[in-house]
């Protein structure tokens, strides 16, 4: 029996300072529609993946929601056969959530971009305009442009002349960028929120530079009518041994006035003996490539500046034990001191990762086993043959943003958990083959779609990732779609079209989060004077 709870008792549980872990279980881009403040995105089609790192502790208190159709009651039965013991569903879902007076919020990792906000009016974060910046840069000034975001990001649009150092890099790095007092940083990001917090950071490790925001990012430098780099992969060199202690001084400055917490080993190891009454996350906020190269068994790879980002892509718990390692202590400290001011429970291990057993190996989110190849599955090159002779359907479960990048040719475009409705509008064939990039979903729903069609059901092994390495040709673009595409939220800049216009939709969007959370009333962050 589906367990219900109401708008009113769902918004009590928010502010009695018990744990809760509140979970919409639509797609991610259905989910930015319109949601709840504190709601983590678990999609049903993605929850066996996603379930074990967002809850880890079984007996935590869980409420679903969803928008109607019955995803949050068929989410909870799966929840409840991997174990969990204290879950229900929000009755009516969002619709009911907004009848009885209470606030819905538009948009991805909602708490983290208006924290953002918060930060800057309440601490007067100082920004300049792409105007500003521009004019300095004609006369010469002595300034360094620092990009905040990951690599990956940075490689799409940067700042002409910008180097990319992630946010959590930030406090160690910026020593020798700008080693002259008088230099001024620039910090950036593609919108507000990671400029913002970045260039708060530095002012908070009390670096003797002049510290600005770059107001509205990338976003704002293209709709001021600038040009952009494209590719580019300057990265902020690992500090220098003078520059780290003047970064682990100013660390540990922040941390004390932002009253971080710092544990031993041994309060580790009694809080993970209390795992299963407390939920505890511990996680590594080291660069991507440092954490490949070797971190803690068990502990999953968080980067400090993402993690102030979009916290609710590794922690699914509010109220939540939090506790980040590093190797020197100045990047989990920074990210902690703003944690902290998010209201998360967090602490920072000493030693760093001393006494830790490492492996490069990447931790597995997901059932046992659903890694390996089944016995109802085919290889690239039968396949092809079944292309070929037209005797085969196609149905690719990969994110949308990855079938319009290049798929299997023929091959529609479906959602995991709306298979039942997809299915029958597709041609019938002597064999459904599913797919998805790394086989990974498809194997999940293979059984599922057994019992929704009478054609057999195989697997691609290895997925399209295994198609493209066999050499075979991939199709683009979105012709044969089987489902709505609500899966995953665009970016501005992902569009092909109206471009500038959602630019400034979404960072007008990113300033009115502020009185938003005003009017909901449930965040929990803290100022520090």
């Amino acid at each position: 029996m589906t367990n219900f709870i109401s708008p009113d008792e769902l918004k009590a549980m928010l502010s009695d300072g018990g744990e809760l872990a509140l979970l919409d279980v639509r797609e991610e881009g259905a989910h930015s529609q319109s949601h709840l403040f504190y709601t983590t995105p678990m999609p049903l089609s993605l929850l066996e993946l996603l379930a074990g790192s967002l809850v880890p502790r079984l007996g935590t208190r869980t409420v679903l929601v969803d928008a109607g159709g019955g995803f949050a009651e068929r989410a909870a039965a799966k929840l409840t056969d991997l174990g969990y013991r204290d879950v229900a569903c929000l009755k009516g879902g969002i619709a009911a959530w907004e009848a009885a007076g209470y606030v819905l919020f538009s948009g991805v990792h909602v708490p983290c971009k208006a924290f953002g906000e918060y930060v800057e009016h309440h601490y007067d974060t100082p920004h300049i305009d792409a105007e500003v910046l521009q004019a300095m840069r004609d006369a010469g000034d002595d300034l360094v442009i620092l990009d905040s975001r990951p690599m990956d990001e940075y490689q799409v649009m940067n700042i002409p002349g910008g180097i990319d150092c992630p946010g959590a890099e930030l406090a160690c790095r910026v020593h020798d960028l700008a080693p002259d007092p008088g230099t001024t940083v620039v910090v950036n990001c593609a919108g507000r929120t990671r400029s913002i917090i970045g260039a708060q950071s530095l002012i908070n490790a009390a670096i003797p530079n002049p510290v600005v925001a770059l107001k509205n990012g990338t976003m704002g430098w293209h709709l001021a009518g600038y040009e952009l780099e494209r590719g580019q992969s300057r990265m902020a060199p690992s500090p220098s041994a003078a520059a780290l202690v003047k970064a682990q001084a100013c660390a540990q400055a922040a941390g004390q006035h932002f009253e971080v917490t710092r544990i031993d080993r041994a309060t580790l190891a009694q809080w993970q003996d209390e795992a299963e009454q407390r939920t505890l996350y511990v996680l590594d906020v080291r660069d991507p490539s440092e954490y490949a190269a070797g971190h803690p068994v068990g502990v999953a790879n968080a980067p400090g500046g993402q993690l102030v980002q979009g916290i609710d892509e590794w922690c699914g718990t509010l109220g939540a034990r939090v506790v980040l390692v590093d190797d020197t202590g100045v990047r989990a400290t920074m990210t902690a001191s703003w944690l902290v001011q998010m209201g998360w429970d967090v602490a920072v291990l000493e030693g760093g990762l001393e006494g830790f057993e490492m492996t490069t190996e990447m931790p597995w989110r997901g059932p046992a086993g659903i890694g390996q190849a089944g016995k109802n599955e085919i290889s690239p090159a039968e396949l092809a043959a079944r292309i070929a002779a037209d005797d085969v359907l196609v149905v690719d479960l990969s994110p949308s943003r990855d079938h319009d990048t290049g798929h299997v040719p023929g091959a529609w475009w479906a959602v995991r958990a709306r298979l039942a409705d997809s299915l029958p509008k597709l041609p019938q064939k002597s064999l459904l083959v599913l797919c998805s990039t790394d086989a990974i979903v498809a194997r999940l729903a293979a059984p599922e779609a057994s019992q929704l069609t009478a054609m057999p059901v195989a697997v691609l092994t290895g997925g399209t990732m295994a198609w493209r390495e066999a050499g075979q040709d991939l199709e683009a673009g979105l012709a044969n779609m089987a489902d709505v595409r609500d899966d995953t939220w665009l970016k501005p800049y992902d569009s092909d079209s109206n471009v500038e216009d959602r630019m400034r939709a979404y960072l007008t969007w990113e300033v009115d989060l502020l009185q938003d959370i005003e009017r909901d009333g449930d965040h929990r962050f803290r100022l520090f004077p």
